[in-house]
C-alpha cells in the first residue's frame, strides 16, 4: 500500500462561533495546499480512497485533494483522525482498508508526527509534519506493529520552490 499522510492546510486562528472544529482554511492555506497537491498529481498519485478527520479544516483539505488528484469517490470521515486519537486507532483504520493500493489520510498534528514514527517502527523518530505537508509511507504488510518505509516528505516550501 502507498499510504499518504496529508496534514490540513493553514487554518483560521478562530472560527466565527469559537469552536476549534469549525476553523476553516485560510486563502494562503488553500494556495499552499494546492501547490503541494499539484506536485503530487504531477508524479501520478491516484488515491483509491481518501479518509479524513471530520473537522472543517481537514474536510476542506480533503476536498482540495479530491479536486487536484482527480479522486472521483466519496470522502470518508473517521473519528480515528481527530485530534486526541491514538496512533493505534489510526493503524486499526489503515488495517481495515488494507486492500486499497493508495490510501490518503487527512488529519492533524501532533497525531501525524507520532503516526509517521509509529508506521516507521520507531517512536524515537521525530517527523515534523508541517501544515499542508504530504508524506508517502509504503506498507508491505499489516502486522500488529507496522514497519513501513518513508519514500518522501513534501512540504509547501519544497512545492513552491519547484515552480
Amino acid at each position: 500500500m502507498q499510504l499518504y499522510l496529508l496534514r490540513h492546510g493553514i487554518a483560521e486562528e478562530n472560527s466565527p462561533n469559537g469552536s476549534d472544529a469549525d476553523r476553516g482554511l485560510t486563502a494562503e492555506g488553500r494556495r499552499k495546499l494546492r501547490q503541494v497537491l499539484q506536485a503530487a498529481a504531477d508524479v501520478g498519485i491516484e488515491p483509491t480512497l481518501i479518509l479524513t478527520s471530520p473537522l472543517k479544516r481537514a474536510v476542506q483539505t480533503a476536498e482540495i485533494a479530491r479536486q487536484v488528484l482527480k479522486y472521483k469517490n466519496e470522502l470518508l470521515r473517521t473519528k480515528a483522525l481527530v485530534p486526541g486519537a491514538t496512533v493505534e486507532q489510526v493503524w486499526d483504520e489503515i488495517r481495515a482498508h488494507r486492500g486499497e493500493p493508495s490510501l490518503v489520510l487527512v488529519g492533524h498534528n501532533p497525531l501525524f508526527g507520532e503516526l509517521a514514527a509509529y508506521l516507521l517502527g520507531s517512536k524515537d523518530v521525530q517527523i515534523d509534519v508541517k501544515k499542508g505537508a504530504l508524506l508517502r509511507i509504503d506498507l508491505e504488510s499489516f502486522p500488529a506493529h507496522p514497519r513501513g518505509v518513508l519514500r518522501w516528505h513534501l512540504t509547501a516550501k519544497l512545492a513552491a520552490d519547484r515552480e
